[in-house]
């Protein structure tokens, strides 16, 4: 069974937080509406990228919040990451390898919500990666621990493979540049 994720609800702002973090509670056809709509019109390779850069930087700094609110260090505030994410209905995030000396992980993804979301589970419905989003989230997670543990890599992340063209789940491949 999975820890709860503790949400407070501030009575005067109607603001969301979970562990100090302001969060954002929308149903899942919401965000993936208008996630296809903006990669419409930027074009999927523009978006893909703004969406890199974006997620990058706010896996970092949400490490690092997490890392000093709970006192966990290293690999085990990716682990608590993926935990969160799980528990957040974007998928379940699992390591199929991690190696935070090599700056080198495979993350499966099983029940994303971008699979979920455009289509009928179980068969294909689309004509490229679905999951794209979550690389940039992987890789700064990954060069958060690597600064944590004192270490000179940086990473790139890609997804390799993805529910939405068949495949069993999604993978995601996190490497050295």
């Amino acid at each position: 069974m999975q820890a709860r994720v503790p949400i407070e609800v501030d009575s005067q702002t109607g603001v969301w937080t979970t562990d100090g973090l302001p969060m954002l509670y929308v149903p899942r056809h919401f965000f993936i509406n208008n996630h296809l709509a903006i990669e419409a019109a930027l074009g999927r390779p523009v978006y893909a990228e703004s969406l890199y850069d974006a997620g990058f930087r706010s896996a970092y700094y949400w490490c690092g919040a997490e890392a000093a609110t709970h006192g966990i260090r290293g690999m085990a505030v990716f682990e608590h990451y993926l935990q969160r994410l799980s528990q957040r209905g974007w998928g379940v995030f699992s390591f199929m390898e991690a190696d935070a000396g090599r700056g080198y992980a495979r993350i499966r993804l099983d029940h994303s919500c971008f699979v979920l979301g455009q289509g009928v589970a179980g068969a294909p419905h689309s004509e490229e990666m679905a999951c794209y989003l979550f690389a940039g989230w992987f890789a700064g997670a990954m060069d958060w621990v690597a600064a944590d543990l004192g270490l000179q890599h940086a990473t790139r992340s890609r997804e390799t493979q993805c529910a939405g063209l068949g495949a069993p789940y999604c993978v995601f491949t996190v490497e050295p540049k």
